[in-house]
């Protein structure tokens, strides 16, 4: 999955908010059920649109070579041409995204024979 020319967007869940990432390098040979993703880029243009949003994403990966994703967070991961605009959006925003409901989950079973 990895290429010296290639950029990846990544759309992942975490605690109810949406990340959009990019990457150049993405790998799942690391650890099982996760997806590798190093060399963040928050912006194309770095310096140029400085918005709080921004600058808070940037804070949380601050010191962060390698970042793992868990599979079953990720919504996609895409190969684009060009970079766009890291950020993080509220899921309750975006209709079309639903998250997997994994703490409501149970695994008992009833035998009413």
């Amino acid at each position: 999955m990895t290429g010296s020319n290639r950029l990846y967007r990544i759309l992942f869940h975490q605690n109810d908010k949406v990340y959009e990432i990019y990457t150049r390098y993405l790998s799942d040979e690391s650890l099982m059920g996760f997806v590798e993703a190093e060399s963040l880029i928050f912006s194309e243009t770095e310096g140029a649109d400085v918005s709080p949003e921004l600058e808070a994403l940037k804070a949380e990966f601050l010191g962060v070579n390698r970042v793992h994703i868990p599979v079953h967070l990720i919504i996609r991961i895409d190969e684009v041409d060009q970079g766009g605009l890291a950020k993080v959006t509220s899921a309750v925003k975006q209709t079309n995204v639903k998250i997997f409901p994994t703490s409501h989950l149970s695994l008992t079973r009833t035998d009413n024979d």
